[in-house]
């Protein structure tokens, strides 16, 4: 089972909100999810990113791969940096 971090989008037509989950890869977008960690709003002013680091940093030691968008969010919020940073000391 190979499991992703990816964005889970909700919200309404023009109304874009997005969670930001755990699943496995072959379960559809917006299908089931294993875990949320976070959410993601790209319309509010400024953009609303809110992250549980610590779930982040543990899924991704246990193999878990983020989605570019995720990926770009978590280099934004300096997930990544620790996430390197925790590699690297093993």
């Amino acid at each position: 089972m190979a499991v992703k971090i990816r964005l889970k989008r909700m919200g309404s037509k023009r109304n874009p909100f997005y969670r930001v989950v755990v699943a496995d890869s072959r379960s559809p977008r917006d299908g089931r999810l294993i875990e949320q960690i976070g959410t993601y709003n790209p319309v509010a002013n400024p953009i609303e990113v809110k992250l549980d680091e610590e779930k982040a940093l543990d899924w991704m030691a246990k193999g878990a791969k983020p989605s570019d968008t995720v990926r770009n969010l978590f280099s934004k919020q300096g997930i990544m940096t620790k996430f390197h940073d925790m590699k690297n000391q093993k």
